[in-house]
């Protein structure tokens, strides 16, 4: 009887393997559908078609690109599918085209608009910006520019192990959405390169980014109005404009920056490292709720720094003040190297100073001396061993 019954369990168990899943996965290869896989022929079409039929399919589905180069032009991949559990998986490498005002004159390059359930795996995204780059160096009528990837008013959102290359704009920008998990991201272009920002994060909640590389002209992150409950981790930025909350206070009615943690970065040679910037202009916004821990800084120019008086080339802020409610922020076990004298620099405004700044276990040096810091409209304290010495 015991025998019967193990042999029993063993052929229950080997048909419920070989049963077919009720989770069953659709794949649809972008070859299928027309696209080519030689970096010549247009295959923004085929995309476009394997992404329709995905959609439409009631089960899970995987979007395959094959190892080879795909030409594509700008692109929007809306929702209103009738499943929530589509897979981009890239083996290949997404091109743009060769004349950089084809995405110049887009918004976008490839976008994702309203989706769910969406995740982009693998691959890599080469945006072929260094022409518009160019264009704007030598002071030439030239368009915008385009973010490489964008995804908007969509929700639980998946990215891993994409390159993307060369962005004429934004590499990746996250606006109105909710629940998305980034990790093993890497983001490379010049370091001159105008306005390349790695991540820029917006109006959304539950954002997280995570084991990433960042290697750009602008900053590494930039986090905009209306974001809440953003986690940052194991993310190493250089070259870069480092990780900035801002600008802020572009807008009078702005909703505010709240439940931030950036953790265990590393800054090599950038401008700044941990930065919250506003304009200087009036603005109902805030900050609060940020938690900056465990970063090491290479050669920073600013390592630490709060810019409330922001008002580039003198326009449109002269003689005002930042209305930006700053508090509740922390500086934990921050250390390494400031490439200026002035590692720690609190600038607020004077209409309404930082509140319950806190600096602890802070060791930062300059060209292995003592480095100084800077405060103004600041109330705060520091804990433990803070190095340079606090003016709070």
């Amino acid at each position: 009887m015991v025998k019967f019954s193990s042999l029993l369990y063993v052929f229950l168990l080997i048909l419920s393997v070989n049963l077919p899943s009720s989770s069953a996965t659709t794949s649809y290869n972008v070859l299928k559908f027309g696209a080519k896989r030689n970096g010549i022929t247009d295959s923004t079409q085929a995309f476009i078609k394997a992404w329709a039929a995905a959609c439409a399919s009631t089960e899970s589905t995987t979007i395959y690109v094959p190892k080879g180069r795909y030409l594509l032009g700008p692109v929007v991949f809306k929702g209103d599918c009738k499943n929530s559990d589509t897979t981009f998986r890239i083996d290949g490498t997404l091109v743009a085209p060769m004349d950089y005002r084809v995405l110049g004159q887009a918004d976008n390059w490839l976008s994702f608009e309203g989706v769910s359930g969406v995740s982009i795996i693998g691959g890599a995204l080469d945006a072929k910006g260094s022409g518009l780059w160019a264009c704007k160096a030598a002071g030439s009528n030239c368009p915008k520019g385009a973010t490489t990837l964008s995804i908007t008013n969509s929700n639980n959102i998946r990215i891993n192990r994409l390159l993307s290359l060369n962005s004429q704009m934004f590499h990746i920008v996250i606006n109105r959405c909710q629940d998305v998990h980034v990790e093993g991201v890497k983001i490379i272009a010049a370091g001159d390169s105008p306005n390349t920002d790695g991540f820029h994060v917006q109006l959304s909640t539950n954002v997280m980014i995570d084991n990433s590389s960042i290697k750009t002209g602008d900053d590494c992150v930039s986090i905009g109005p209306g974001t809440k409950n953003l986690w940052i981790e194991r993310v190493t930025c250089g070259p870069g404009h480092g990780i900035s909350i801002g600008s802020l206070a572009k807008d009078m009615n702005e909703p505010g920056v709240q439940n931030v943690t950036v953790k265990n970065t590393i800054f090599a040679g950038t401008q700044n490292g941990l930065r919250i910037k506003s304009w200087a202009r009036p603005s109902n916004g805030f900050v609060q709720g940020v938690r900056f821990i465990g970063a090491v800084m290479q050669n920073v120019q600013n390592p630490i720094i709060i810019d409330q008086n922001y008002c580039p080339h003198n326009l449109n802020c002269p003689g005002q003040v930042s209305g930006i409610k700053i508090s509740d922020i922390i500086y934990r076990d921050i250390r390494g190297t400031s490439a200026t004298p002035i590692a720690i620099k609190f600038d607020c405004s004077t209409k309404y100073p930082c509140k319950r700044i806190r600096l602890q276990n802070v060791n930062l040096k300059y060209l292995n001396q003592d480095a100084q810091s800077s405060c103004n409209n600041v109330i705060g304290k520091a804990l433990g061993g803070v190095q340079p010495n606090n003016c709070l």
